[in-house]
């Protein structure tokens, strides 16, 4: 009987913290009808003095309880600016749509952009070696597709949007003939059935635009972008040899 109680001593004196809190958490109701011990547990606190364990869960709650208000904060915060942001969105759009041709399209998108959005610049540029029209109006501009593959480049290569800050001559590319330099931009390039183009804005704020910002919106306006100019560029550029016909008549 000695030996057997000796052997159960030693096997208690050899107990891990780690074995204690495995126990812990698979009987969660171990302390149910053992007030005596809770009563006795104490825990350090950050005063310095001791605290009791309910005393402790108490302060957890709390704390959890302050996390989860913040980060309801947050959330209801993002949400409210998507919800502008989405609201802007639709309504240049709605704009683009009713635009009749590129010079109304552009000045459309130039007026919401820095007045709605608040952003400094914005720039619709179309790849093509056909004439167009009325092609460099306000925030559109026409090149041709071998010029926008020297100045871009790589920035061309994806489908998704690229932000932070470019190099000097890519910004001076992509927003010509500005006084206050452009510093930080977002670029998302338009594709359908290839590429078409790119759609830009820009900040003269240095890091308005990082690669961790979210771009769904833009993304969301450029697809919109990309179905309706197609079309309009092609009647803008079917017009061009009508015009240059009665120029030359008169």
């Amino acid at each position: 009987m000695k030996d057997s109680t000796a052997q159960t001593d030693k096997k208690a004196g050899t107990l891990a913290a780690s074995d204690v809190a495995e126990y812990l958490r698979q009987h969660p109701d171990f302390f149910v009808d053992r007030d005596e011990l809770l009563r006795g547990l104490t825990l350090p606190h950050d005063s310095g003095s001791a605290i009791s364990l309910v005393e402790r869960q108490v302060h957890l709650f709390r704390e959890q309880r302050d996390t989860l208000r913040r980060e309801l904060v947050e959330l209801i915060s993002i949400a409210r600016h998507n919800d502008r942001l989405f609201e802007k969105s639709k309504r240049l759009l709605m704009q683009v749509i009713e635009a009749r041709n590129l010079s109304d399209m552009a000045s459309v998108i130039d007026d919401s952009i820095r007045g709605d959005f608040g952003l400094d610049a914005a720039s619709v540029i179309l790849f093509t070696d056909q004439p167009v029209v009325d092609g460099s109006h306000g925030a559109l501009h026409v090149v041709s597709p071998d010029q926008a593959r020297s100045r871009l480049g790589n920035l061309l290569e994806g489908d998704r949007a690229v932000c932070g800050q470019f190099r000097e001559s890519e910004r001076e590319f992509l927003f010509p003939s500005r006084e206050e330099p452009i510093v930080s931009v977002a670029l998302v390039p338009l594709r359908q059935e290839g590429l078409i183009g790119v759609f830009a804005v820009g900040s003269c704020q240095p890091g308005y635009f990082d690669q961790s910002m979210g771009s769904l919106f833009l993304s969301y306006i450029s697809d919109t972008l990309s179905r309706l100019l197609p079309p309009m560029v092609q009647r803008h550029v079917e017009q061009s040899p009508v015009r240059g016909v009665a120029a030359e008549s008169s």
